[in-house]
């Protein structure tokens, strides 16, 4: 099972940019997309709707903000768009495909960069979003959960991360959130199973020569429960071209729906 993350930085932008046509070329089961900034009903060409796969969104209530996706080659018994909290569930940054023994979820954390008040809500969102995942852990599924976590853990994740200790997406508190995610909790980051390399990164500034110089983060994460970690076997992250200011990562587990 091949399963991708996206911030596509919406949808349409990037179909302008050939997401779309790339995706019909590559062999992937499962595509979660995050900010896709569009309504349904401004969805309605089928490029936006693949045959081979069964089309899921997720709308915020403000136009042109957030929201989430997910595309599913098999057919899930059922999707999941409620977190039960305002911040996410009013803007649409959840949802989640549920198959026999696993669920493969699409999340779009805030962002804090644009200033306090935006800081202070992406902490709401993350207290809030810390309980669902400890009820998570009491259930017998697994799950893959692919974000744009916003969120960079540790200093190999992004290139300067001296400057960018008091920055939002690499704060002390940020990284203690992770922290706790993955000791307490034990979440597991994928990627970092198959891939402990520097300059791995999903995000560039569009200022300067940020992605031609590669000085990125890594802010785009497939978390999966425990049970799975064995089942990791590749992870990708696709460069080659430029759909979005994200790139899109793709792990393959060894695991059937």
């Amino acid at each position: 099972m091949r399963i991708m993350t996206f911030n596509c930085n919406g949808i349409r932008a990037a179909a302008r940019k050939g997401f779309f046509d790339w995706l019909a070329t590559i062999d992937v089961d499962i595509v979660c997309l995050q900010e896709t900034k569009a309504q349904v009903d401004q969805l309605t060409d089928p490029v936006f709707h693949p045959e081979a796969f069964h089309s899921y969104f997720h709308d915020a209530e403000k136009k042109g903000y957030a929201g989430t996706a997910i595309y599913c080659r098999k057919q899930p018994k059922s999707i999941e768009r409620k977190l039960g909290f305002e911040i996410a569930d009013t803007e649409g940054r959840y949802i989640q495909a549920n198959y026999r023994d696993i669920s493969i979820a699409s999340l779009y954390l805030p962002s804090g960069s644009a200033g306090e008040e935006r800081q202070a809500r992406k902490f709401a969102f993350l207290k809030e979003y810390m309980k669902h995942m400890r009820g998570l852990r009491k259930l017998k599924n697994d799950f893959i959960i692919c974000a744009d976590w916003n969120i960079c853990h540790k200093e190999i994740d992004l290139k300067n991360w001296r400057s960018n200790q008091k920055s939002s997406g690499f704060l002390p508190e940020e990284r203690a959130w992770l922290d706790e995610l993955y000791d307490e909790h034990a979440f597991v980051d994928a990627f970092r199973v198959v891939n402990q390399q520097p300059e791995q990164y999903t995000w560039w500034s569009n200022r300067g020569q940020a992605r031609a110089n590669n000085v990125g983060w890594r802010l785009d994460y497939h978390v999966i429960t425990p049970g799975i970690a064995d089942k990791i076997i590749a992870a990708e992250i696709y460069t080659k071209q430029n759909f979005s200011d994200h790139a899109p990562v793709i792990l393959e587990y060894a695991i059937e729906l």
